[in-house]
């Protein structure tokens, strides 16, 4: 019961803000979002204290003929998940006490169930359910963007859904196939499946697809600057902060340990496209003007590292991918939300609009410096440790690419810099001259994410411990 009632609250929460009026529609949906992460506190104290003592699954006969299973469970690395999802969404949520939302009982019940789908993608423990879950999670994304996104999102969000749905279908292939061999999904079944050179082939192109997709990785990248951008920036951050990391847990989750073979096969071209990802995406960043835009090529560029560590399969670039995940998170969560600051003070989010804004709202310039720098991954920020073991892992899986891997460091200097000095210095102008700092609900948005900045940047070690052991499990069973 530990773990189904991590995945029920959300959803509880979800139902009471929906039935709720509009005027309260947010604070029901904070005190839900709260409750939910005192909660997944508790598991983690709980785990790291007594995790031998407690039961950390809950599994159920879903269908017998198939035979599916309802199946649920915690260890390190999906706690590390269900932390950053439990975190991140009630500050989501806190970061719209501060501006009109239509219709926002709606709004906000779509993101808490967006967050229990989430959950649920993190705790299955057996094929059937993380399919649910994962296109649980596509549709209360695709309505926020739709119904609350820019006047043009329509055709954006159209395209966005039937990517995520073309590489969903994709992953069902490959789920059917697994089952078609096995006789189950269940993840303990499928780590000891004996399949052969064609059958990995088959599976492992329609996980990555679906998984590559979701991240997402160049080439099938096309969807995600013009979706980020035209989304609310709740939404924004939903996509960003918390929903392409399934697609980064799927590769270490349900990709490697299930086709080795496969993986060293391709695991060439994935690293490689993940730094082609890299260098893409920041160079794309310096020319925007557009800072939500900036942000959207910048998370392309930070998750291309991650792939490609991922793809290394070592214990070093696997450690290194999940603390990044994490530090991401964090990062990209607290720059769309000061871009959506900007935009409520000055209705744009033009760069050569702007400038001048460090003089009229120090607090808030302050808060976006620490987060720009953390993102950039200077040293004992949360970035830092993450990105320096990405970045070796490739060079010891090849050296020319960990030189290009190492480009992220100067390459985001290069675009964050020069997008704070457009924006933050200078004189001001007509559009910032009454830039108001920060107001209570905006501090306390800021607040959390910069604590977190120094703490993981300072004292990463916890997180370490935590998915170790998963990781080793998980590289031994690559090498089988």
């Amino acid at each position: 019961m530990l773990v189904l009632t991590l995945l029920i609250l959300p959803f509880v929460g979800a139902l009471l803000t929906a039935l709720a009026g509009n005027r309260s529609a947010n604070k029901i949906a904070l005190l839900s979002t709260i409750s939910t992460l005192l909660y997944t506190l508790k598991l983690y104290f709980d785990f790291s204290s007594n995790a031998a003592q407690m039961d950390w699954s809950f599994n159920a006969q879903w269908l017998v003929e198939p035979n599916i299973l309802f199946g649920l469970s915690i260890d390190g690395l999906s706690l590390l998940m269900l932390i950053l999802t439990n975190l991140l969404t009630p500050i989501i949520v806190l970061s719209g006490l501060g501006s009109t939302t239509q219709n926002s009982r709606t709004f906000y019940s779509l993101i808490l169930a967006m967050q229990g789908a989430m959950n649920g993608v993190f705790l299955a423990n057996e094929g059937f359910t993380f399919y649910v879950f994962w296109e649980l999670s596509l549709i209360p994304i695709y309505f926020i963007a739709l119904l609350w996104g820019r006047d043009y999102t329509q055709k954006i969000t159209f395209k966005f859904f039937v990517y995520t749905l073309a590489g969903s279908l994709l992953m069902l292939i490959s789920m059917i196939v697994l089952y078609l061999m096995a006789g189950s999904l269940q993840l303990k079944h499928l780590h000891h499946l004996s399949i052969n050179g064609i059958g990995q082939t088959i599976v492992f192109l329609g996980f990555f697809l679906a998984f590559a997709i979701k991240v997402p990785v160049v080439p099938f990248h096309t969807w995600q600057a013009d979706t980020y951008t035209a989304a609310p920036t709740q939404g924004t951050m939903l996509l960003s902060g918390l929903m392409l990391k399934m697609g980064l847990y799927g590769f270490i989750r349900w990709l490697i340990p299930i086709v080795p073979l496969a993986i060293v096969q391709f695991a060439p071209t994935i690293i490689t496209l993940g730094i082609i990802g890299v260098v893409y995406g920041a160079w794309i960043a310096i020319q925007q003007d557009d800072i939500k835009r900036l942000f959207a090529y910048s998370s392309l560029s930070h998750v291309g590292l991650i792939t490609a560590g991922i793809f290394t399969v070592n214990t070093m670039g696997l450690t290194g991918a999940s603390i990044q995940m994490l530090a991401h998170g964090i990062n990209v969560v607290g720059l769309f939300f000061a871009a959506e600051v900007i935009f409520r003070r000055t209705g744009t989010y033009d760069l050569s609009a702007l400038g001048g804004i460090r003089s009229k709202a120090p607090w808030f310039s302050t808060y976006f410096f620490i987060l720009l720098l953390g993102s950039i991954g200077l040293p004992l920020t949360n970035a830092f440790v993450g990105e320096f073991m990405l970045i070796f892992s490739v060079w010891q899986y090849n050296s020319a690419l960990g030189v290009f891997a190492g480009l992220t460091i100067i390459l985001a200097a290069v675009y964050m810099l020069r997008m704070f000095q457009r924006a933050m210095l200078g004189n001001a102008n007509t559009v910032t001259t009454d830039f108001q700092d920060l107001d209570l609900s905006e501090h306390l948005t800021f607040i959390p994410l910069i604590i977190l900045v120094f703490v993981l940047g300072v004292y990463p070690m916890p997180i370490i411990e935590m998915v170790e052991p998963v990781i080793q499990q998980i590289i031994q069973l690559a090498a089988i």
